[in-house]
Order: structure tokens, then sequence, then C-alpha cells
């Protein structure tokens, strides 16, 4: 019985543990400590304000919860020291792109050449799931019939609502500040791994590439393992809900594998449709109305979140993810990470709490949040204006 393993990267901006603001300069000091935790678990990112962990190739998801808990409290203990936090969200409410260093790593310094302020503009975090597939020759079919799922999956993840000290207006900015990027969005309509083979040995070819992993899409067969990963989704602030998310993408996998003909009529039509969804995710995100690809209905968020779910039922029963189920309906209640900053600082603001020292307030909740992996009460420190 193939058991559809998967494994979590979180990406965590690093702040200072009294204030919340973003640390340009990574220390290194804090980095070999955790590194002395943590192992091959933790790893450094393009931009020195970011770090990454990763777990092993799982197949439970309470050890995945249990595992991202680990990650985040060793980081957490291990900053006390350095007076260093960490902060789990798309985007930093207060960072600038003018703001951030560059790790010197030769990929990384080579892409920020290329890429320029687009570069710079990647203080984004994401999650990131690997879903093993059991035949790695079909990961693009899948992965062309996955497309319409993902505005689903970004709506339950968003928490970037600001970028550089402004309300974007968006529960999603990352992925609108990700549109920047070459070979970003949804992947090409390719149908086959020969298709994408093709693509990526023309690029290669012409060296605007290395490899593959510089292809950036919200999804993407991996060049190192046998899976594909996920990448549209925000950086959850709690635990449980990158853990749920993970879940149904798992589940989504495993269904697309045993129903080979489910959205293999996958239409330009269709794709743009989806496009529209990915925008409404990232806008409205789960308190949105969406159009279902197959009817062209427009449909709320829970509405397609059930239908979604009764729809997966099957796997994710054989997945063992009842309590996941459950967790995504209380996302889709109570809202994501994006909702409650929104409304922590709209509070503030209306309490008289001038703009930037509102932000500072969400970043230091954001960090607190963080390090615990729940949803931590909003209390303003009494020195915040």
């Amino acid at each position: 019985m193939t058991e559809y393993s998967f494994g979590i990267e979180e990406e965590y901006f690093v702040v200072s543990r009294r204030t919340a603001k973003i640390k340009a300069e990574l220390s290194q000091a804090f980095m070999k400590a955790a590194s002395k935790e943590l192992g091959s678990h933790l790893t450094k990112e393009l931009l020195q304000s970011q770090i990454e962990v990763i777990t092993h190739p799982l197949v439970d998801a309470e050890q995945a919860r249990q595992d991202l808990l680990l990650f985040r409290r060793t980081l957490a203990e291990v900053g006390q020291k350095y007076g260093i936090g960490i902060l789990a969200a798309g985007t930093h409410p207060l960072a600038r792109p003018d703001e951030h260093l560059t790790t010197n790593k030769r990929r990384y310094t080579k892409v920020i050449k290329e890429l320029g302020i687009v570069g710079l503009g990647n203080a984004l975090c994401g999650l990131h799931v690997h879903v093993e597939v059991p035949d790695p020759d079909r990961r693009v079919e899948i992965m062309h019939r996955l497309i319409p799922f993902l505005p689903i999956l970004l709506a339950l993840s968003t928490s970037s609502p600001f970028w550089a000290g402004v309300e974007t207006g968006l529960l999603g900015y990352r992925n609108a500040a990700n549109d920047a990027f070459p070979r970003s969005g949804f992947p090409e309509m390719f149908r086959s791994n020969a298709e994408y083979e093709e693509y990526v040995q023309a690029l290669t070819e012409a060296k605007i590439i290395a490899d593959s992993t510089y292809i950036w899409w919200a999804l993407r067969p991996s060049l190192r393992h046998p899976t594909l990963e996920l990448r549209i989704t925000d950086c959850c602030t709690a635990v449980d809900d990158a853990v749920a998310i993970a879940g149904l993408y798992r589940a989504l996998v495993r269904h697309l594998v045993e129903h080979p003909k489910l959205n293999a009529q996958f239409s330009a039509v269709a794709r743009a449709l989806t496009e529209e969804n990915r925008w409404r995710a990232q806008r409205y995100g789960t308190t949105g109305t969406y159009v279902d690809v197959a009817t062209r209905e427009a449909k709320p968020f829970r509405q397609m979140l059930d239908e979604t779910l009764d729809l997966v039922s099957t796997d994710l029963a054989a997945l063992g993810l009842d309590s996941e189920i459950a967790h995504l309906g209380r996302i889709a209640a109570n809202g994501t990470s994006a909702h409650r900053q929104l409304a922590f600082y709209r509070d503030l603001r209306k309490a008289g709490m001038p703009r930037v020292s509102a932000l500072k307030e969400v970043s230091s909740w954001l960090r607190n949040s963080t390090e615990v992996g729940l949803f931590v009460e909003n209390q303003p420190r009494a020195d915040a204006a």
C-alpha cells in the first residue's frame, strides 16, 4: 500500500526578541548554536533575515505537528541567549526590501545579481509541502490536474496582509509579490514529463537557469525527491493550520493518483478561471466567493472547501487525517493568521495607536504566537505607543 509520505518546510523571519523588528544580518553564533540542536533540519535562505526548517519524510500528521513544535521551541530557546526570535507569516508587517542582506552563497549571489530588487523583495515566507508520488513519471500529469485546487489551499494559509508597513488590502500579499519573479505563479500547462523536461532543457542549455530548482512555480516536481512540492501557501503562524493544509494537499495528491480522469481535460478556460480564483484567494481568503471550474457556478469558500473534503473523504480516511479535517473547518470558521493580524491592528488603530506602533504590536504578537505554535491572546505592551 502506498503511504504517500510527505515532508514540510517552513520559512521564518529572524527578528529581535525585544522589538520583533527584522534582523537584516543573521547572527552566525545563533545559527551555529541552533544548528547544533537541529542539524540538517535547519538551513539558511536567500536573505539573511530568513531561515528554514525541514522535517524528514513522514507518514503521520501528528509526528509532523510534534516536529514543527519542536523546531520552533528549540529556535526560541536558543534565540533567548542571542536576543533573537522567529516570526511565521507570509510577510513581516514592517520589513522593507531595502533593509535586507543576501546570504553569502554562490547560488544566492547569482539570484540577486539576476533579479535585482525583485530578489531583495523576496522577504516572503512560505509553507512548502512535499508529497511522494508512487510513479514519479506521472508527477507532471498530476501537477497539471492539481491546479484547480491550489486557490483553496492558498486561502486556508493566508498570513500576509501587510507589506513594508502598509495594509495591502489583501490577505495573502506574499503571492502577489511572488509574481514579480520569473517562472512563478501556476505551472505551465504541460501534460507530461517529456514536455516539462524539454522546457527545462531549453532553459538550461540557454544558460538561463542552472537546473529546475530555479523554477519557482506554485507547484513543481522536486529535482531531488520523487515528490510534488506545494509552494503557493503562506507560512502559517499556527502549527495546526500548517499540518491541516499539508494533510489536505496529501489527500488531493492521493485522490488524483487514484482517479486519473479527474481534471484530465483541464483547459485554457479552466486555467483562466482558476487564475481568477487565485486572485480571490489572495484578496479575500476564506471569506471570498469563487468560481467552480467544473460547473461555472459562483460559490462561497466554505461550500468549495466542503465539496473538496467530500471529494477526497476516502483519501482523508485512508491517510488517518480525521483531526485535520476538523481543523480545516475551524480555519474556515475562525479565520487565518491574516484575519487575526488585521483585527488586532484595526483595534489598536481605533484605540488611537499610531500606524507604525500598531504594526510593531502585530509583529510582537506574531513572534509570540510563532514560538508557541498557536494564536496567543492579543496583549499590547504598555509602552507600545
